[in-house]
């Protein structure tokens, strides 16, 4: 059994800061791609950042220069600090994780639970 759990989300100005966390815990063999999604109000979710295991990261335009995508992967843990935030950033914030449960290579993909973020003042 695979669980991702977020924390860190909550209210913030316009402006603002905050720090996302994702921890992958179960039983896992390795965990190649993590990420963040988001999805506002009335709009399909949408992908914010991507970090593979070796370290290429992928990120929306929307975000470039303001938001930053980093990993532990002794911790299987995923981090998007999100800085000069603005009311557009408003959303349910997702994380995802394509991993392998054993050798054989199939990858499978976890989402977590979500965790809202608002940005208003």
């Amino acid at each position: 059994q695979v669980q991702l759990v977020e924390s860190g989300g909550g209210l913030v100005q316009p402006g603002g800061s905050l720090r996302l966390s994702c921890a992958a815990s179960g039983s896992i063999y390795s965990i190649d791609t993590m990420g963040w999604y988001r999805q506002a109000p009335g709009k399909q979710r949408e992908l914010v950042a991507t970090s593979t295991r070796g370290g290429s990261t992928n990120y929306a335009d929307s975000v470039k220069g303001r938001f930053a995508i980093s990993r532990d992967n002794a911790k299987n843990t995923v981090y998007l600090q999100m800085n000069s935030l603005k009311p557009e950033d408003t959303a349910v914030y997702y994380c995802n994780a394509a991993l392998q449960l054993d050798t054989r290579g199939y990858v499978y993909t976890y989402w977590g639970q979500g965790t809202q973020v608002t940005v208003s003042s």
